[in-house]
């Protein structure tokens, strides 16, 4: 698995797991959902990720250039 998929499948389960905590625990919990998708957003306009960072960082390999 590469960065992108890793980080793409991470966010994913967050943003499912803010919905469902909201809808069965807490109303609080959608904010998890609101930050995940700010950060998604921010990403696609200045391309950093928070996420793919750190997973560079702890060594995972980046397989998605040709």
């Amino acid at each position: 698995m590469n960065i992108d998929r890793i980080v793409h499948l991470m966010a994913g389960t967050m943003v499912m797991a803010g919905v469902a905590l909201a809808h069965y625990v807490h109303p609080n919990w959608i904010w998890l959902s609101f930050i995940m998708g700010l950060s998604l957003a921010q990403s696609g306009v200045t391309g950093f990720c928070p996420a793919s960072f750190l997973l560079k960082k702890a060594g995972v390999k980046d397989n998605s250039c040709c």
